[in-house]
């Protein structure tokens, strides 16, 4: 009978991790590190974030120094990026923990009551009311020429069987460097075209786009079950 048990809880855990690599297996992203995604495929993706304005508060002037600002920054690429808008919940949580912690550092007790009650009218008032935040993305590419030369059924085969190698891993790692370089001279070509749109821009580091992609890849899962410490993360459970 224990060996009947032994049997069926190693068949469950041999069936979760099956389940967990079938996943992986139709995902083009292979690592991440040095702030940058490495996809299977030997491309690499830098992120940048970048803020919104109110175009319709702005006088006629900056109005049109923004337009000319925006064209000359489009002129100026010579590769392609893509613009990607997120919306999700606004997640307020690390707001109303520092609020609290200050809080329950007032000596006056009607002040640490209040502090409290406006932390609990915060939370709801978030969650009820459904607020949604966007945030704003620019995503840099850089792939190497064999990627670029593929022809369109090339490209639909490796999307629906993009598993991994030992030499496309190999393949990865050697073209690297060289491909890096070139991928941060782009970034800054990026950053200053959209900084003289006046914007605020930055890339996003190696623990930014690890948040980022476990936030995409699990919504639900990331709003009651933060990342603290990266160094404790599997990056293979996201």
């Amino acid at each position: 009978m224990a060996d009947k048990k032994q049997t069926v809880k190693s068949s469950v855990k041999n069936k979760k991790t099956s389940s967990t690599l079938s996943t992986q297996l139709y995902l083009d992203i292979a690592e991440i590190k040095d702030n940058v995604v490495i996809l299977k495929n030997g491309g690499l993706r830098a992120v940048i974030q970048t803020n919104s304005i109110n175009f319709n508060l702005k006088s006629e002037e900056e109005q049109n120094s923004i337009i000319y600002g925006y064209q000359s920054f489009l002129n100026s690429l010579d590769f392609p990026v893509q613009i990607v808008i997120q919306s999700r919940k606004l997640d307020v949580d690390n707001y109303i923990e520092t609020v609290r912690e200050i809080g329950q550092s007032h000596q006056n007790e009607l002040l640490r009551e209040q502090t409290g009650k406006y932390c609990d009218y915060i939370k709801k008032l978030v969650e009820y009311a459904d607020i949604m935040e966007k945030k704003f993305y620019v995503i840099v590419p850089y792939d190497p020429y064999r990627a670029r030369k593929q022809s369109m059924l090339k490209k639909f085969l490796n999307s629906i069987s993009s598993g991994d190698s030992i030499d496309s891993i190999k393949r990865r790692h050697k073209e690297f460097d060289e491909m890096h370089k070139n991928l941060l001279e782009r970034v800054s070509s990026v950053i200053a075209g959209l900084e003289g749109c006046n914007l605020r821009v930055a890339q996003l580091s190696t623990s930014n786009l690890i948040e980022l992609f476990y936030q995409i890849y699990n919504p639900f899962t990331a709003r009651n079950e933060k990342i603290e410490d990266l160094n404790k993360v599997d990056i293979q459970d996201l």
